[in-house]
């Protein structure tokens, strides 16, 4: 669970990045770090439950 939404975040941003630049590195870049912060929010937030 905690993966599947961390990898939908990354992919909502990398597309919104992409949209709005134009560049396919930064929406990369931007998919990859918010899903690795997507990745322990999502955690601790369930881990807490």
């Amino acid at each position: 669970m905690v993966l599947l939404l961390a990898v939908l975040t990354g992919v909502a941003a990398g597309v919104l990045t992409h949209l709005a630049e134009q560049l396919l590195a930064a929406a990369v870049l931007a998919g990859g770090a918010a899903a690795g912060g997507a990745m322990t929010l999502f955690h601790n937030i369930i881990r807490h439950r």
